[in-house]
């Protein structure tokens, strides 16, 4: 081990509990510790995912693994002072302690809970390293906590293995309701290969996902579901709940539905002192769809009433309504972008007096097409970035768990109407699009994006599947290269 970049936390730790300090994780190194009183999570830096007692087991001697972060209590875990410098890690759901198994100093050895005892096999210390990880160290053994065979899998098991200052055994700590840190400015170069969602935690499981900042700095999301899921974040990491937009039902929409409660693809945005939320009914395949708005002066579930239809489609037209995006262009003009397969994706103007269709201009134009792969283009979402509109689109298929395929895809131009090309040169009408996100170990068919200008940058928000089929929010920052191209990191 090399000591001399790194810090030994315990001492700092120590120090901040004595003196009654209020104590933020996450601090550059050297300057990083711990509150005993708190609970964190533990974010394995290879693969992203977050250390938990498997199957959130209360027995003795259940495994620990890695997982997608839900804010599960059995993915929380606190650091109980167990002196010189050591500590036990307590799980929140159990009670019980992270043990290497049998006091064993193998490498390889299992890592599970058990009740505390006392026994160095269950003490850590707490070793600081670049770039806000840490490393926790066996007392028994000397050895590091790890993932074994620094796999990327759901549940793959954790263990202890010699410290090599491998990615695999390196963790972050989430201070449980509290945001990571953002770098000091949006990040220029692309990373070597595509990013892992950033920690989320709480209500997590979403579909469709688009996201507002409130004027009271916080976050609300709108997400497919029955009668649209709302969550509320105040850090963009811990989300929870906030019921339904429609918690009465939303009968309007049921001729498009086949009489389904479940609401598609929702847009949110505050303008005018109000929310806004453009939204999709239709079944899986159909052309038989329409976009409907709602507005609300809170935002609140219950608190929405229904400006009617905006826009219908049907086998009479070449396009299918679902997927809305507001884009409002830098002359103030309002528009409206959505579609999925058939001819692609499309634009509308809107009457921003009413947020509804505009009667003087009804053209529908045409963003993107895809000229293969059956037409697999839909989620279009425009942001405006110095002064130039980027089409957000995702290709491929969605909504098949594990198997789907979508990716996110980007093309830019000086107008809102278009045209847009990637990054070749290729128009988004002739098939073009220069790809941003895209599956890669656990993480599925990311897509469906919404992208927020927010204090600490640009965020690409988005959904992606987890091994389980399971669909989960994704959060990444996004950075803009020397060509002025966007990728996430």
């Amino acid at each position: 081990m090399t000591t001399s970049r790194r810090t030994w936390l315990g001492l700092a730790a120590a120090t901040a509990v004595a003196a009654g300090a209020a104590v933020v994780v996450l601090q550059p190194v050297g300057a990083a510790t711990i509150d005993p009183a708190a609970y964190y999570q533990l974010t394995a830096r290879h693969s992203g995912k977050t250390v938990a007692v498997a199957g959130a087991s209360t027995a003795d001697g259940a495994g620990i693994v890695q997982q997608a972060g839900t804010g599960a209590t059995s993915q929380q875990f606190q650091f109980v002072d167990a002196g010189s410098g050591y500590y036990r890690l307590r799980a929140r759901h159990s009670g019980k302690v992270v043990d290497v198994s049998a006091r064993s100093t193998a490498d390889g050895a299992d890592v599970v809970q058990w009740p505390s005892n006392g026994g160095t096999n269950q003490q850590w210390s707490v070793v600081d390293v670049s770039g806000g990880y840490v490393q926790l160290i066996n007392r028994n053994s000397g050895k590091a906590l790890d993932v074994w065979q620094a796999s990327g899998a759901e549940n793959a098991r954790v263990s202890q293995s010699t410290d090599t200052d491998a990615t695999h055994q390196q963790f972050q700590l989430i201070r449980v309701g509290t945001t990571p840190p953002a770098s000091s400015a949006p990040a220029s170069n692309p990373p070597a290969a595509y990013p892992n969602p950033g920690t989320v935690t709480g209500s997590t499981g979403a579909h469709d996902p688009s996201v507002t900042k409130t004027p009271a700095g916080t976050y609300l999301l709108a997400a497919t579901g029955n009668n649209l899921a709302l969550k509320t974040s105040t850090d963009r990491v811990a989300w929870r709940s906030a019921g339904a937009v429609w918690p009465g039902g939303a009968p309007w929409t049921t001729a498009y539905t086949g009489g389904s409660a479940n609401l598609w693809a929702p847009d949110i945005s505050y303008r005018n002192g109000q929310y806004y939320l453009y939204y999709s009914a239709s079944t899986f395949g159909s052309q038989r769809s329409a976009i409907f708005l709602a507005t609300s002066p809170s935002g609140a579930s219950g608190s929405w009433t229904n400006q009617g239809l905006v826009i219908e489609s049907s086998t009479g037209v070449n396009y299918n309504a679902i997927d809305p995006n507001l884009v409002v262009d830098a002359a103030g003009q309002w528009w409206l972008t959505f579609g999925s397969f058939w001819s692609g994706i499309k634009l509308i103007r809107l009457d921003p007096a009413t947020g509804r269709r505009s009667t003087t201009d009804t053209a529908v134009r045409a963003l993107s097409t895809r000229t293969g792969a059956n037409g697999a283009v839909e989620a279009p979402f425009v942001f405006q970035h110095a002064g130039t509109y980027y089409l957000f689109v995702s290709f491929d298929v969605c909504c098949q768990g594990a198997a789907s395929t979508y990716r996110v895809m980007v093309g830019r131009s000086g107008s809102v109407t278009g045209p847009y090309t990637d990054r070749n040169g290729t128009a988004m009408t002739a098939g073009g699009g220069t790809q941003v996100l895209a599956g890669h170990g656990s993480i599925h068919g990311p897509g469906h994006q919404a992208v927020i200008a927010d204090t600490d940058g640009d965020v690409l928000v988005y959904h992606y599947y987890a091994d389980s089929g399971a669909s989960f929010l994704g959060v990444n920052r996004l950075g803009w290269d020397a060509a002025g191209w966007p990728f996430v990191y």
